[in-house]
């Protein structure tokens, strides 16, 4: 599906290509990219496309300086305050409205138009990005959480991949047995806790953050039944669990330790550090409440601009096109085999995606995760209207404050619902 706008290629971008053609870019025009793709294989093939590009682009050179996700709320900022921001940022939705409200960010309505044009976005993928009248980042990458679980500890449980909370809560609580968890939950203050706790939220019924009039919603009583939900789960997780981050929850997966977690993806690890068949690695969408449809957190990363410079603008159009290109997008996709889902239709459909040797042992289950990301949501970022305070509500990973009170503290969910909206009432203003 074509996003609606009737740009077509943007003059910046028609420039680049043709004056990359014509070998008439200005000597080397610098490109700095900060990411937060740190594991030392995924910036091996970020630099594997860098090298190509720079060879293949005399005038233009980028570079990339990955980034830690602790740290990179204060920084991004402290570093536009400086005078010393990178020239792009790949980030999630609500770095946007952090960076856009500060004045640091360029709108990218034309490039993102010029690649819709020859690739397709989703609607879904642009969506978070476009408010105030223009949109802030390309969309570059989705990821989407799923119930991953080990099939054969399942079987032998009697226990079927789960659909409902209900069905849910008896199967962690059968598969708890013989020094397994029947689930892997994490309950740190990170941005991995926001994730698995709003796609609980969303099973709920709760996926609004925000009222129409910008007010924050948090404390109904489906947030609350979320919390509770959570609570039993987390029951059921290992001790360690609370200072989770994503690669313990993996590690913990990966070990057969943990029957079942929530996670974007568990591919990259359960082929390398497992015997396992890859007919036995499960994923179903998140099981449900009974009163709610069922969902997910889903978003796109996007690329964004922080440079007002012409000449940049220019090298970032060329590079993107070069990036989006169907024989070079699935490639850099596939830095994290099932990870890293298409915003495009083209790059859905690109050999260069599912040819991946990884790709093609696990295409059923990452057919499901693609499956799953059309019900994805993102909190902040649902009802229509972006709110750009969510971007401080975030930056304290207040959802996964929330998560703790009840797991951690004891609290009763409907008492940490009301504290916690609180504070993001406080957070906003």
């Amino acid at each position: 599906m074509r996003i609606r706008t009737p740009l077509i290629l943007g003059a910046a971008t028609a420039v680049a290509v043709s004056a990359l053609s014509a070998g008439t870019v200005q000597a080397q025009t610098e490109l700095l990219i900060w990411h937060m793709e740190q594991p030392p294989h995924r910036v091996d093939r970020i630099q594997e496309l860098l090298d190509e590009f720079n060879a293949a682009n005399p005038g233009i050179v980028v570079r990339q300086e990955p980034q830690n996700w602790g740290e990179i709320y204060a920084k991004a900022p402290a570093a536009v305050a400086a005078g010393n921001a990178p020239d792009l940022l790949f980030a999630i939705p609500d770095f946007a409205p952090l960076l856009q409200g500060i004045g640091a960010l360029q709108p990218v309505d034309e490039i993102v138009a010029g690649l819709d044009n020859a690739h397709g976005f989703y609607d879904a993928a642009v969506e978070p990005y476009a408010y105030d009248g223009g949109i802030w980042a390309v969309p570059l990458y989705n990821m989407a959480i799923s119930l991953w679980y080990h099939r054969p500890m399942l079987e032998a449980a009697g226990v079927t991949p789960p659909e409902t909370w209900d069905d849910w809560v008896a199967a962690v609580e059968t598969l708890s047995t013989d020094g397994v968890h029947g689930i892997g939950l994490p309950a740190n203050r990170h941005l991995y806790t926001d994730q698995t706790t709003y796609a609980l939220m969303v099973n709920a019924g709760a996926s609004e953050l925000y009222n129409d009039d910008g007010t924050v919603r948090f404390d109904n009583p489906e947030t609350a039944a979320a919390l509770d939900f959570y609570g039993r789960l987390f029951a059921f997780s290992p001790p360690d669990a609370a200072n989770w981050t994503w690669g313990e929850a993996e590690a913990c997966f990966a070990s057969q330790t943990c029957a079942m977690i929530l996670q974007f993806t568990v591919i990259t690890t359960y082929d390398t550090q497992t015997d396992g068949d890859p007919a036995d690695l499960g994923v179903v969408a998140i099981p449900h409440a009974a009163s709610a449809d069922g969902g997910t957190i889903s978003y796109s990363n996007g690329v964004m601009l922080l440079t007002d410079d012409p000449e940049k603008r220019a090298a970032t159009e060329a590079f993107l096109t070069f990036l989006m290109e169907p024989e070079t997008y699935g490639r850099f996709l596939n830095m994290e085999p099932g990870l890293f889902l298409p915003v495009t239709e083209t790059g859905a459909e690109a050999d260069s995606f599912w040819s991946d040797p990884m790709a093609e042992r696990y295409r059923p289950q990452i057919e499901t995760m693609l499956e799953n990301s059309q019900a994805g949501r993102l909190f902040g970022f649902t009802s229509g209207n972006i709110f750009p305070s969510i971007a401080a509500i975030s930056a304290q990973n207040l959802i996964a404050q929330a998560t703790q009170a009840v797991v951690l503290d004891d609290m009763a969910a409907v008492e940490a619902a009301s504290e916690i909206q609180e504070r993001m009432e406080d957070a906003i203003r």
